[in-house]
């Protein structure tokens, strides 16, 4: 009894600190936990389950949401399409378990350069990658590659002018991998400049465990 106590305090507690005007999808994950709640209460554990696992979800895809919203606008003189997931879905993926990546395409309104602004969290990946970052030495060896200071975050710039492209690397809190590549480019500059319009704040705020 004191565990089904227990339960249902939690549960009611994320309902009720869901925001009330997120729109009616919002409204849905409350119907799903409170119904979720019911169900463990009358020991229907499966249905319960069922109900509370489709809550997480629609949850994950309310934070992918706003993850979305803090991709930097097109520069001047480029277009941008929508942010969406690299498996599909558009930017409402989910980013629970391995984590998935959410992408943003931009394309040069008079010419034919591309940039692809890119993000994952909690991703295997991330963490393959951050062995680069906390060793200088490794970064130093790799050809066309140097360090650029973005505030107090450091940036992994690669740009190979034979092949006009460039790869702009950013790690944050060890967890959150952002990068920024393009081609048919002029200079790395516009990758640079695409990778500091990123709203670092804003991320770690709608990132946050």
């Amino acid at each position: 009894m004191k565990n089904q106590l227990r339960l249902s305090g939690v549960l009611l507690g994320i309902a009720l600190t869901l925001p009330v005007t997120v729109s009616a999808w919002a409204d849905e994950v409350v119907e799903q936990i409170e119904l979720g709640l019911e169900l463990y209460q009358e020991e229907d554990y499966g249905g319960a389950i069922t109900e509370l696992e489709f809550a997480i979800n629609d949850i994950r895809k309310l934070m992918s949401g706003r993850i979305a919203a803090t991709f930097p606008e097109a520069p001047a003189g480029w277009s941008a399409d929508e942010v969406a997931s690299a498996g599909g879905g558009g930017a409402a993926a989910m980013l629970g378990g391995g984590g998935t990546m959410l992408e943003r395409e931009y394309l040069q309104d008079d010419g034919s350069g591309q940039l692809e602004a890119s993000m994952m969290i909690d991703n295997p990946m991330v963490q393959a990658m951050a062995a680069m970052f906390n060793n200088p030495a490794l970064v130093a060896a790799q050809p066309n590659t140097e360090r650029v200071r973005m505030g107090r975050e450091s940036a992994i710039v690669k740009w190979e002018p034979n092949r006009s492209q460039a790869e702009v690397t950013l790690l944050l809190d060890g967890r959150i991998l952002m990068q920024v590549k393009g081609q048919n480019l002029e200079s790395q500059e516009v990758a640079v400049e695409l990778m500091r319009g990123w709203d670092l704040a804003a991320v770690r705020e709608q990132a946050a465990r």
